[in-house]
């Protein structure tokens, strides 16, 4: 006598929001295993460009020739006047330490100023660089050097030259020039670099002669 045939029921298809959820939790899986492979083989290049850059900035202010050691990898963090800390970079040449250069902050017409300054051991600035400003184009950026040289008149000029009160605007009874139409950038440009030169008269000791 043959054995009775059981049928089983078919396995009812898993609901329509399962399926959805699993392909959604392999999706974002996926996409998140794509920006973790990404960013991995980006972050080294990342880091690179950012190094030169700031290699970029700092020889514009530290000449060559002054130092035989990479400042961007040779710093100091002190903090300023405003307790803002800053990131000194030190050029050296044969061990002894030649200058340095750090950024240096003023308020112009847009807003906050960004600026690179390099100073030798003697306090005599070597250049004055703008890194970021939200100036007006065609008038408030004459502070780029790109855009003209008013910047490369502070070569060589220091805390005692001109005296403190003459870093001014014509204008404001100082020695320097302003700009057509525009005083409160290079107004905002003077007392950053003021309060720079007065950073490295206040902090000399530690920047030239700490290790």
């Amino acid at each position: 006598m043959n054995a009775p045939i059981i049928l089983l029921p078919e396995p009812s298809p898993p609901p329509r929001s399962l399926m959805h959820g699993v392909i959604l939790g392999a999706f974002c899986l996926g996409f998140g295993l794509l920006l973790a492979i990404t960013d991995r083989i980006t972050v080294d290049d990342i880091a690179a460009r950012a190094m030169e850059d700031k290699q970029n900035s700092l020889s514009q202010v530290l000449p060559d020739g002054i130092h035989d050691n990479n400042p961007v990898t040779d710093t100091l963090a002190i903090k300023n006047a405003a307790g803002r800390e800053l990131t000194v970079y030190r050029a050296r040449k044969g061990g002894v330490v030649t200058a340095v250069a750090y950024e240096i902050f003023g308020t112009g017409y847009a807003g906050e100023m960004k600026l690179m300054l390099g100073i030798d051991r003697e306090g005599k600035l070597l250049g004055v660089r703008v890194l970021a400003h939200k100036e007006t184009p065609g008038l408030g950026d004459k502070i780029e050097v790109k855009k003209g040289d008013w910047i490369l008149r502070f070569d060589g000029l220091s805390l005692g030259n001109p005296p403190l009160e003459r870093w001014k605007v014509k204008k404001d009874g100082g020695q320097f020039d302003q700009f057509a139409g525009a005083t409160i950038t290079p107004s905002g440009v003077l007392t950053a670099i003021r309060s720079g030169l007065e950073f490295f008269a206040a902090n000399k000791a530690k920047l030239i002669d700490g290790s």
